[in-house]
């Protein structure tokens, strides 16, 4: 039978193209197998800029924990897509990687290595309210300034501080110079340092605020040397701390050298050469000393051809801990999310278990002593040791 030039199976094969179509403009269940869904995390770190080794092995961890989180079949029946943000270690760079995350509308944020870049982002996530879950950058700074987003999963300054006199004291040391870049980490690790050490009725000698990136610390050495410290602890990064370890040895100071967990990177060895050896550093437990990462360390190594880094278990445990808050909040709400993550009790990372204070900070201390030994960071287990986590 023919209407007008057009069969009626014509008009019939048209008629259901047409309710296909709208079927699939609707979603109508059934009609299309339905897409599964991203819940997009945001890892803030930094790879660009003098720190950004630390930043790609912590942009590493955590692609690989959603890798993990993911091959089971995600959280909530969805898969986790990480969105990158580089920090570059810059106040200004960071706060613009922050807010470009939460315009692309991720469910939580991941990482946060240097804490001057860090702090200045912790506004951003709290108007959000997107949950950030710090994995290394540890400046007391960061507690303050808080909104109650951002979740601290290793140890703040102040575990640092006590640390670095536990070790001194062991060492019988009296005096002491501090050097620092005036920024919010090592900033704020020298003033600790200082007050803790007066109050103990020690000296401070020589209290020097040297510019990031000098290359000639010779003014420095020549007061170091007149002030006669038992002891010199430089609080800042690595990339300047290798220089200054050199210039010091060069210009004859022999006494005992301590730098602060911005320098437990194997590269200072690589730039500072036979003068980091004896020298002491104060670490979060790095993954070639947890008897608890040796799989870790394995999958590690097989995915990116390299040994992990200082903060990788830490940037893993985060993304772990992050998945595990939105399973227990049953949504993507960010509310419900940060809720979890406050109640989070023992939960069972691959640096040691995690449990938030009311501050939102690690329950314990995660610190131990490395030594230089052999042109590698060695565990130190001498007097003064604090026990491994």
């Amino acid at each position: 039978m023919t209407i007008g030039t057009t069969t009626l199976a014509q008009r019939t094969k048209g008629v259901a193209a047409a309710a296909v179509a709208l079927a699939m403009g609707l979603g109508i269940a059934g009609a299309m197998p339905a897409q599964a869904a991203t819940i997009e995390i945001g890892a803030q770190v930094p790879t660009s800029g003098s720190e950004a080794p630390y930043g790609i092995d912590m942009l590493n961890a955590i692609r690989m924990a959603a890798d993990q989180i993911n091959a089971k079949g995600g959280v909530l029946g969805d898969k986790i897509n990480i969105v990158p943000g580089d920090s570059a270690c810059d106040p200004q760079v960071a706060v613009n990687a922050a807010s470009k995350l939460v315009s692309q509308g991720v469910t939580g944020v991941v990482g946060g290595y240097c804490s001057g870049a860090t702090l200045p982002t912790l506004k951003i996530y709290g108007d959000a309210h997107v949950p950030f879950v710090i994995t290394a950058a540890n400046s007391t700074a960061l507690i303050g300034a808080n909104p109650g987003n951002a979740f601290m999963v290793n140890s703040t300054g102040y575990d640092q501080v006590k640390t670095a006199v536990d070790l001194f004291k062991a060492k019988g040391i009296k005096t002491i110079a501090i050097i620092n870049e005036g920024d919010a980490y090592s900033a704020d690790l020298a003033k600790l340092t200082r007050a803790a050490w007066e109050k103990l009725g020690n000296k401070v000698v020589d209290y020097e605020v040297v510019s990031k990136g000098e290359q000639d610390f010779s003014a420095v050495v020549t007061k170091i040397r007149a002030a006669r410290p038992d002891a010199v602890f430089w609080t800042a990064y690595y990339a300047d701390g290798a220089l200054l370890l050199k210039q010091l040895r060069q210009g004859g100071y022999s006494g005992m050298i301590a730098l602060g967990d911005g320098n437990n990177s194997s590269k200072l060895f690589q730039l500072a050469g036979a003068a980091a050896n004896g020298v002491y550093c104060f670490s979060n437990p790095t993954a070639n000393f947890l008897p608890s990462a040796k799989t870790f360390t394995a999958e590690y190594r097989k995915q990116f051809h390299q040994a992990p880094g200082p903060y990788s278990t830490l940037s893993y445990d985060g993304m772990m801990l992050m998945a595990h808050a939105i399973q227990v909040a049953g949504s993507t709400d960010k509310a419900k999310i940060i809720t979890a993550l406050k109640a989070t009790n023992g939960f069972k990372g691959v640096a040691g278990p995690i449990t938030f204070t009311p501050k939102n900070t690690l329950a314990r201390s995660n610190f131990v002593v490395l030594l230089g030994k052999g042109g590698k960071w060695t565990l130190y287990r001498g007097p003064g040791a604090p026990a491994m986590p």
